[in-house]
């Protein structure tokens, strides 16, 4: 009796085999004809005894499976079928399918290409979830998970940006890194190399010419500060302050992670805790005039008329270029205009009241008169610098100076 049980066992596993071979067939077939729907319906019929098949038969179903949802234009199916697709010949490939890995790398592209969609579309959600998908069937590309965070981040999905973010930094990802370029002397493109070694055998072939890498800083202070921010954003003052205090205690010495920590302060409307870090930053890189330009901004918004115009005549040594410190100056020597009017206007008709009327008046002349070489000279740089040329405008018609503004109104256009 037991015999004859174990044989009918065997030609009832055997059956279940041969059933399911022939649907694998069946929806090959109909692959071949683009017949996807009816592909799909013939491999979920037999998807639930694949478990207990050999691994070849195992690998024919996942690459049948992952063919009919990848379709033959991967660019148009949905995320959804793309990730099953993928899912399949993932499965196939860790069980040995030559086949599995050129798939693979189709369902990748097509995610990739059509996240680049998006966000060039700014759909940033849509490019987000595209590219979380892609990372997740090849998690040793983290490059598309930081991308996928970065993307969350534009769209405002800030629960997905910060979960995406703590992955990134549990995985102690960097960025860091260099990319190959050289041109290509028919298009005269400069053309982006997967390696140095690939870059190298195209060299070779004397197709291009001018080899350039560019180095890829760290990106962890900017993903410590997004952490940071997203919480901040999200009204927890706290936790955002010790995501990047705990990367300092860490890298004390990063001067990246010491602005982020000051952005954060910045955002949360702490100016002094923020001027108070950037002059930190500024004894170990005494030579920034982005940061003095920086500290004039916090130091206008505090109403600290002459620290700000100390920044900006520190930013404007250091950079005889940077034009918006020159009118930024201007404007902060113009903040003292106000007392002066304020004075004015309180003033009373004595003979004592008109002698301040006048010591105001050619006070006020005196500013003016010291802010204008600070704007002529933005608008050397900039001639085209609106906020400039008003404000010179507005000057000579206080001074009476008739042909300095028609001067700067025929530059107006």
């Amino acid at each position: 009796m037991k015999t004859k049980i174990l044989a009918v066992s065997l030609i009832l596993a055997g059956t279940a085999v041969f059933a399911q071979k022939k649907e694998v067939k069946s929806a090959e077939k109909a692959i071949n004809k683009e017949n996807y729907a009816e592909a799909k319906s013939l491999l979920e019929s037999v998807e639930g005894s694949i478990s207990s098949q050999k691994d070849n038969s195992k690998e024919d179903f996942y690459i049948a499976k992952g063919l009919p949802y990848m379709g033959s234009k991967p660019e148009k199916q949905s995320v959804e079928d793309l990730n099953v697709a993928g899912e399949s010949f993932k499965m196939a490939k860790e069980l040995g399918s030559d086949d599995a890995e050129v798939n693979l790398n189709k369902v990748r592209n097509a995610l990739i290409n059509a996240a680049i969609a998006d966000q060039n579309a700014q759909n940033f959600s849509k490019a987000a979830e595209k590219l979380y998908t892609s990372y997740n069937l090849n998690k040793k590309d983290t490059v598309y998970l930081y991308y996928a965070a970065s993307n969350a981040t534009s769209g405002k999905d800030y629960s997905k940006a910060l979960e995406y973010y703590n992955t990134l930094q549990e995985l102690n990802y960097s960025g860091e890194g260099v990319e190959y370029y050289a041109t290509n002397k028919e298009s005269g493109e400069q053309e982006k190399f997967a390696n140095k070694e690939q870059r190298d055998v195209f060299m070779k072939t004397g197709t291009y010419k001018d080899p350039k890498d560019e180095k890829l800083p760290s990106k962890k202070a900017e993903i410590t500060k997004n952490i940071a921010l997203i919480y901040l954003q999200q009204g927890d003052t706290e936790k955002g302050l010790k995501a990047i205090d705990k990367a300092i205690a860490t890298n004390p010495e990063d001067t990246d992670l010491l602005l982020a920590q000051a952005d954060i302060y910045y955002q949360s409307g702490d100016k002094k805790k923020y001027t108070e870090i950037v002059e930190k930053v500024l004894e170990k890189d005494p030579n920034n005039a982005a940061l003095y330009y920086n500290l004039g901004v916090t130091a206008m918004q505090m109403e600290a008329a002459e620290k700000s115009i100390e920044y900006y005549k520190k930013a404007i040594e250091i950079d005889p270029k940077m034009a918006n410190a020159y009118v930024n100056l201007a404007s902060s020597m113009l903040m003292k205009e106000k007392t002066i009017i304020d004075e004015m206007n309180g003033l009373g008709m004595s003979n004592a009241d008109n002698k301040r009327y006048d010591e105001l008046t050619k006070e006020r002349s005196e500013l003016y008169e010291n802010a204008v070489p600070y704007l002529e000279k933005a608008v050397d740089l900039e001639p085209n610098n609106e906020q400039a040329i008003q404000t010179l405008i507005n000057i000579h018609s206080q001074l009476g100076n008739d042909d300095k503004v028609a001067k700067y109104k025929a530059m107006q256009g």
